[in-house]
């Protein structure tokens, strides 16, 4: 059930995690949750909602496809409530040597990363800057700022999010809207970054893995600061991440 008093906050690529998190720390200051993905069980995240009093509307939907997102953002602002933050929080985190990086996979992770970015945010920023306010936060990582061996597709969707995510900023916060990126530099406490970096989680503290809820503090904070102050992009790493 959506509320139409309450702000709406959009998170696309909402996951078990990080996306739950962020879902559930909105929640919790008033917001109604609009939570979307492309695939997968939508209860555990409407439960984690809900457990914390809020209200959310849970959809299947394709960040990559053009319609889809016209669709979701105009049934948000037609049927729920004028939307006031946008999280992009789409992974696509693929580790190949370069020589078995396949056409397929390289444009799959852009899609997911890239061009699924430029969608979601073009189709927020139209009623936000019309209403000179809201917030658009992209969800980035390490890759975003430096290649890896083996992640020459990740790497280079998650530098095109940034560069994004920067054009946008430049051209929306004139208009009162504040766009941020966040960095996520480390992994992220979940079964899939388990799998990606075994090493970490064998040889850290508990504490010295990112921490969903933690991170989630950081997009409410950006959404929060006063225009005078507006940060652009955070980096977010635990005490022991090497960098």
């Amino acid at each position: 059930m959506s509320d139409a008093s309450k702000p709406v906050c959009l998170v696309v690529g909402a996951g078990d995690h990080l996306g739950a998190a962020i879902a559930r720390r909105f929640a919790r200051e008033g917001f109604h949750i609009v939570a979307t993905r492309r695939r997968g069980d939508l209860a555990p995240l409407v439960q984690s909602v809900e457990a914390v009093g809020g209200t959310v509307t849970a959809l299947h939907s394709d960040a990559r496809e053009e319609t889809q997102v016209t669709d979701l953002i105009a049934k948000i602002e037609g049927d729920i409530g004028p939307l006031t933050v946008t999280v992009f929080n789409v992974g696509g985190n693929v580790r190949f040597p370069i020589a078995e990086t396949t056409s397929r996979v390289y444009r799959k992770v852009w899609e997911m990363c890239a061009f699924a970015g430029f969608l979601v945010g073009r189709e927020a920023a139209g009623p936000m800057a019309e209403r000179e306010q809201g917030t658009i936060l992209f969800t980035g990582a390490t890759a975003s700022v430096r290649g890896a061996s083996g992640y020459a597709a990740f790497a280079g969707g998650k530098h095109a999010l940034r560069a994004l995510a920067q054009s946008m900023a430049r051209e929306l916060g004139p208009q009162g809207v504040h766009v941020a990126h966040v960095v996520i530099d480390g992994p992220i406490e979940n079964d899939a970054t388990r799998a990606l970096f075994p090493e970490s989680f064998e040889t850290r503290p508990a504490d010295g893995i990112l921490q969903p809820d933690d991170i989630a503090e950081i997009y409410w904070h950006l959404h929060n600061q006063p225009r005078s102050a507006w940060t652009f992009e955070a980096d977010v790493r635990s005490y022991a991440e090497p960098w």
